[in-house]
Parts: structure tokens; sequence; C-alpha cells
């Protein structure tokens, strides 16, 4: 495909994501209240007696709800969402490779989806209990709709996104563009770069970013193992002679090499 072919793959490929997210938009915005109380529980359940949240700009409290319902929009039309995404990808592939497009897709949304519900259900209810922890008789926390909204999703969607590593692992080794024994040797530089990304990815406290930090680096121990399992088979050493499933391998390899051609 030439680089005009890939802008108009993209420009399709967008249109209907964005289509999906519409739709999905207009699915969820009558449930946008509900879904609201949903994600201030964390928060409502470790509030000390007096406080609540509060917006100071009139048309906050709208605006919050319309990007409740973008957000779960997204969610629901996930699957789809991630598909069309890996669609994307597919002309680059060999046809052995394009198999896996679809069962990625849904995983993606599924491992997408178990990220957010891990920050839900494991760090929001810690953090939030931390930071109230510091209330006094003098200090009482009033945080502001759209700050604690701002707050939730961006680390509702960082963990979605850190618990594809293991997915996007799989998918490069199956492609032999990385190995176990890679993962291993560069487990120490892969570390620092987890609270590197937790950095980036949470807001800047410490406390947010070491209850990334940590399930990120155990996901990365996990992607070794996915790389050990569904990587490809390494060459033999020189003078060993090919099996039969080797030489299978290659034979498909060539095949697939020549179709691409």
């Amino acid at each position: 495909m030439s680089f005009t072919d890939h802008l108009q793959e993209l420009r399709i490929r967008l249109t209907r994501c964005f289509i999906a997210l519409a739709v999905g938009f207009l699915a969820c915005y009558g449930f946008s209240k509900q879904l609201f109380d949903i994600l201030m529980e964390p928060l409502v359940n470790v509030f000390p007696p007096g406080s609540h949240l509060i917006f100071t700009a009139l048309p906050e409290a709208f605006f919050t709800y319309i990007k409740i319902a973008l957000v779960a929009g997204f969610f629901v039309t996930s699957p789809f969402i991630f598909y069309q995404l890996w669609l994307f990808v597919a002309p680059g592939l060999y046809k052995e490779e394009r198999k896996y497009l679809i069962p990625i897709g849904f995983v993606s949304a599924l491992f997408f989806v178990v990220g957010a519900c891990f920050g839900y259900f494991v760090v929001f209810p810690f953090a939030f209990e931390f930071f109230m922890g510091f209330t006094t008789e003098f200090i009482k926390p009033f945080p502001k709709l759209n700050e604690y909204l701002g707050f939730s999703l961006k680390l509702l969607f960082a963990f979605g996104v850190i618990f594809e590593l293991p997915l996007v692992i799989f998918f490069l080794a199956r492609l032999g563009l990385v190995t176990s024994a890679m993962l291993r040797k560069h487990r120490k530089y892969s570390f620092l770069g987890c609270f590197v990304v937790s950095a980036v990815l949470t807001p800047p406290d410490v406390v947010s970013q070491m209850l990334m930090a940590g399930p990120l680096m155990l996901l990365y121990e996990i992607s070794i193992y996915v790389a050990q399992i569904f990587g490809r088979r390494e060459k033999k050493k020189k003078g060993e002679e090919p099996d039969e499933e080797d030489e299978n391998e290659d034979s498909e390899a060539t095949e697939a090499e020549q179709e691409r051609q």
C-alpha cells in the first residue's frame, strides 16, 4: 500500500470508530447520572462527615455528565474500536498472522476493561483513603467536580492501557520481534521504564505512581512467560539438523513471504 492508501485506510477506520463511539455515547447518556454515582462511590465511602463535591462554573455539572457518557460509550464499544485499530495494522502482516486479528481485537478490549476495573476496585479505595487521611478538624475536603472527574478518568484509562502490555508482547513475540531471553536481559531497564511510564500516565503524586508501577512490573514478568510460550521458536545452532517442524515453519514463512510480495 502506498502512503496515500494508508491515509485512506486510516480515515476509514477512524470514521467507523467515531460512529461507534457516537452510538455508544447516545446509548449511555440516559444513564449518565447513575454512572457518575458509581464513579463517585470509592470517594464517597471515605469522605469525612460534612464533605462533598462542588462545582464553581454553571455548566460544569452538565459537561461532567457528557464526559461520563462519552467514556462509558467508549468502554461499551471498545471491542469494535480495538478491532478497527488492529485492522489498520492488517495490511502489513502475513496471511498467517492476520488470523489473530479478531481474537486480539476482542482480547484488547477485555484487557482494557480489566485494567480499568483494577484501578476502580483496587487502586481507588486505597488512594482515596490515603488522601482523606490528611483531614483534620480544621481541614475539610471539598473537591471540585471537574478535578475529581479528571483525576479518576485519567487513572482508569492509564490502568486500561498498561494492562495491554501482555497482549502487545504476545503480538510482537508471534512476529519474532521480541523473545523471552531479550525481555529477561533488559529487565532492570524495563523496571526503570515502568516508573517513568507511571510518572507520565498518573497524576503528579507518589502514591498513584507507586500503585501503577507495581502492577506494571508484574505485567512485565507475565509478558516474559507469554513470549516464552507463544513466541516463535529460536533458530537452532549452526551445525544442528533442522527437524520436520522447523522445515514446515520455514516452508510456511517462505510461502507467506511470496504471497506478501
